[in-house]
């Protein structure tokens, strides 16, 4: 689109696609949204969608090979967003497209490792009015770039030293949602006076950094100290000797704030001589540009020692790409940093962006399906939660002997002693459960298992013939779940539009050969098929010769269900 609101450019068709739930989209075609506060003619921009068009091929490459992938994506450091499919982008009431790929938190958790975060804001008079206002909208858009991996804390000075939150005096607190939001309240409490001695806050923040060090607290990796103030008038070039020359363990990051550039020079000295960065925030609009930049420094060393780490974020809804759909579906996703890997520029470790994909929990849960759980309760979704930790999950592992080990990725047994509600919670089963676990290899999983003892000791197998099961598997009275995986049939385009029984007939009776369908389970509903077949016959004698009976059904161990309804309502 041109500056005057004119589509520019190629015909870009769009058809309603069942498998990215019913959104139009362009499935031979990725397409480039770039944010409003981007300027999408900047010579940056230009190159990098020209660079990456080459991942047109590899997106709908990917696709074919995987018919289950869902959404494809580049995202630069330059702001601009590649997206496969192609879909379009509509700005919201104000004209504004507000999508920035770098404040997703695949994103930020691709291009940097984990990190330990003081944020140190000044709050001396001179911070008044605008400044202060600004200075707030910065440490909560860093805040908002912290995820669970990473640890932080937030100190405010004048002449004296104050944490925002005095019960994480001299410590640091994991960034997840609940502190994350807990430090935004608590900044918004925060009032101007007296005067600014970054000195003592500067301390304060190297010995909390340090102690995490020297105890094995926090990330274990990065560690920054992010200044914010309108000027820094003192000597402060002891500090840095004293506690971070030579060795520059803590990188500083600084940002001046308000339109006053008396002091620039020193609060440049104080990044370029701390490996940190330097920033100028003059207005509200400069603050998320300017805040990104960190993550960039701190990816350098990953980029320089080419560490491609994928990782795996907790689940969410994909609102951006599915807000004109009716149905939300929960996704992980998985990304990974994207290095120039030109040779002059390869020292300077520069990264170009991040690529990513979604994958539905849908597809992660047919991995571990319910039908292969006696107890399909402890599964229950529990929709408040998106990321649930284990010591959340099991309570009985008490000493997180459990977690521990599941974190360090082994391989092993473990027995606990649990409990489970009966009778509608009113009474406890005591039980003796055990737990098995193991790591997934190239990947940042473990896997658990946890069985009640004597669980799968005893096991029943049925065994009728094929001809025989599906005479009884075709009768109207019966039915199997259709949210269940008897025959595969994400990966055909053509057996998408199949209902698991319909896929079960075509399969067994020679049309679908090359359908992939779990034979356990195909003979047990056979089986079920097979010696539930009278009840038809006995429920029909029974409604003709009792009155009352509206409806009959019975289900099956292997999701098979039998329903018959009375229909002699004119003799009631």
């Amino acid at each position: 689109m041109d500056e005057e609101g004119n589509f520019i450019g190629g015909e870009f068709p769009l058809e309603e696609n069942e498998h990215f739930n019913k959104l139009s989209v362009n499935t031979l075609m990725s397409d480039i949204q770039v944010p409003t506060n981007v300027y999408n003619k900047d010579p940056n921009i230009l190159n990098g969608v020209y660079m990456s068009e080459a991942l047109n091929d590899v997106f709908i490459s990917n696709f074919q090979k995987d018919p289950t992938l869902t959404w494809q994506y580049f995202g630069s450091s330059a702001g601009f967003f590649r997206l496969y499919p192609g879909i379009k982008w509509t700005p919201d009431s104000n004209g504004v497209v507000s999508f920035d790929c770098r404040n997703r938190n695949w994103y930020i958790q691709a291009a940097t490792s984990p990190k330990d975060i003081v944020i140190l804001v000044d709050v001396s008079g001179s911070m008044k009015g605008l400044k202060m206002t600004i200075a707030k909208h910065t440490i909560n858009t860093i805040l908002d770039t912290l995820g669970e991996n990473d640890f932080v804390n937030v100190i405010a000075y004048t002449d004296y030293v104050r944490y925002v939150e005095p019960c994480f005096k001299g410590t640091l607190v994991q960034a997840d949602l609940d502190n994350r939001e807990h430090f935004k309240l608590l900044v918004e409490e925060l009032h101007v006076k007296g005067e600014a001695k970054v000195k003592k806050a500067m301390k304060e923040s190297f010995r909390i950094l340090a102690d995490a060090r020297a105890n094995g607290q926090g990330s274990l990796c990065n560690q920054a100290i992010m200044l914010i103030t309108d000027g820094a008038m003192e000597d402060f070039q002891s500090v840095f000797e004293e506690f971070n020359w030579p060795d520059k363990k803590v990188r500083v990051f600084t940002y001046l704030i308000g339109r006053d550039m008396t002091f620039s020079e020193n609060i440049k000295w104080i990044a370029c001589n701390n490996k940190g960065y330097y920033t100028h925030i003059s207005t509200l609009a400069d603050v998320q540009e300017n805040v990104m930049e960190y993550l960039h420094v701190l990816s350098r060393p990953m980029v320089i020692n080419h560490d491609h780490d994928i990782i795996w974020t907790e689940a969410l809804f994909r609102r951006t790409f599915l807000k004109y759909t009716h149905s939300l579906l929960l996704m992980t996703s998985v990304a990974m940093p994207v290095f120039s890997k030109k040779k002059e520029t390869i020292s300077h470790g520069i990264l170009l962006g991040v690529v990513g994909t979604d994958v539905p929990l849908l597809e992660v849960m047919k991995l571990a399906p319910r039908y292969k759980y006696i107890d399909g309760k402890k599964l229950k979704p529990k929709p408040n939660y998106n990321s649930v930790d284990l010591s959340e999950a099991e309570w009985e592992d008490t000493e997180d002997s459990l977690r521990t080990a599941m974190v360090k990725g082994e391989t092993g047994t473990l027995t606990l002693d649990g409990r489970a509600a009966v009778d509608k919670g009113k009474r406890p089963l005591f039980l003796k459960n055990e737990y098995f676990y193991t790591t997934i290899n190239e990947t940042p999983f473990s896997f658990g298992m946890v069985l009640t003892r004597g669980h799968g000791q005893y096991m029943f197998f049925g065994n009728v013939s094929v001809e025989e099961g599906l005479h009884d598997l075709q009768q109207p009275d019966l039915t199997i779940a259709d949210e269940w995986t008897y025959c595969e049939t994400d990966i055909d385009p053509h057996h998408r539009k199949l209902t698991q029984l319909q896929a079960v007939v075509r399969y067994l009776t020679g049309k679908e050969p090359d359908l992939e369908c779990d034979e356990i389970l195909l003979q047990q509903v056979l089986f079920d098929a097979v010696v539930t077949a009278p009840l038809e016959a006995y429920w029909t004698a029974l409604m003709l010769t009792e009155s009352g009976f509206i409806s009959a059904f019975l289900g099956t161990r292997s999701g098979l269900m039998r329903v018959i309804r009375y229909a002699g309502s004119e003799k009631r």
